[in-house]
């Protein structure tokens, strides 16, 4: 069995709930109510994506978040 590593960027949004998403794999994201729930939603869907998708181990790596802050 391959095993592949994936950066997960994590947010809460403004009803309290855990979102998910794989910035390597458009598309792959989810959400939940807890930590331990968003864990185990986002690898089964990294596996669909994996499962769906050609996937390029070498496409991109994680380099950092920037937080930008804009006065309008």
């Amino acid at each position: 069995m391959e095993k592949y590593r994936f950066t997960v960027i994590i947010e809460k949004d403004e009803d309290g709930i855990y979102v998910a998403s794989v910035p390597a794999s458009p598309g792959c994201h989810t959400q939940a109510a807890d930590l331990n729930q968003l864990d185990e939603r986002i690898r089964e869907a990294i596996r669909l994506y994996l499962s769906m998708q050609k996937f390029d181990k070498g496409s991109s790596s994680f380099v950092g978040v920037h937080e930008v802050e804009v006065a309008i």
